[in-house]
């Protein structure tokens, strides 16, 4: 295939669905990951009514056995990976922690961290087969800003942000670019469960911030260990 093949998850909606119709638009092939049948096949029909590209792929970031054999099949179908978007997160419940349940706790911990550990195990070695591979992932400004109340969501993106940071360090030497990406609050449906009050017309569009996302999946992108931030790229353009 002679266009960039980009894997991401969370591709059913928000921010995902968004990055995922802007890529196919820039022309890469889109792996869309999802748990949803259902809405992988109205993203497909909209990428291809415009002459798009994608493979969907129903899937359980929860199912710690079915990582395998996703990235042996992807290796079968496609023999390398050029971009990697690792959008897909869960909220949880926001509230005192010592009023949630370990089976939530747990759940959230494994979305937003176990999930990308072993994504990173499958993918990095086709990423490796890419001449220009890239890898974005999609955290929060809780990091930075740690409040009361999200601890298990907050606490699953600090992880993944050391486990990014150390993936790039990892890779500071190789042509894989490794980024974090902060898209700040933008009108999803995981926003208006956490911010139930907030006008969602006062926030960017998911298309506004995905439009930001597409550069930094190219292969011009030379940034490696960066913590790039929406509101950053907003103010610049």
């Amino acid at each position: 295939m002679d266009k960039r093949i980009t894997l991401a998850t969370g591709a059913s909606q928000g921010i995902g669905r968004a990055a995922c119709l802007a890529l196919a638009k820039a022309g890469h092939h889109v792996i869309g990951i999802a748990r949803s049948k259902k809405a992988l096949e109205q993203l497909d029909d909209e990428i291809r009514s415009f002459g798009g590209s994608m493979t969907l792929i129903p899937f359980d970031l929860k199912d710690s056995s079915a990582f395998e054999p996703l990235g042996h099949a992807i290796a079968e179908k496609f023999g390398r990976v050029d971009g990697f978007l690792a959008n897909a997160g869960l909220l949880g419940t926001i509230g005192p922690l010592q009023a949630g349940g370990e089976r939530q706790f747990n759940e959230v911990i494994d979305v937003n961290l176990n999930a990308n550990w072993r994504l990173i195990r499958i993918l990095d070695p086709l990423l490796r087969r890419s001449e220009t591979p890239r890898a974005l992932f999609v955290t929060s400004g809780v990091v930075p800003r740690p409040r009361a109340f999200w601890g298990p969501y907050q606490a699953s993106k600090a992880g993944l942000e050391a486990l990014v940071y150390a993936w790039a360090d990892e890779n500071d030497q190789t042509p894989l670019r490794v980024n974090l990406f902060d898209p700040g609050a933008t009108r999803t449906q995981m926003r208006a469960d956490a911010m139930p009050g907030e006008d969602p017309m006062t926030l960017p569009a998911p298309e506004d911030v995905a439009a930001h996302m597409v550069p930094l999946l190219e292969a011009s992108e030379t940034r490696n260990n960066a913590r790039i931030n929406v509101r950053d790229l907003l103010e610049l353009g």
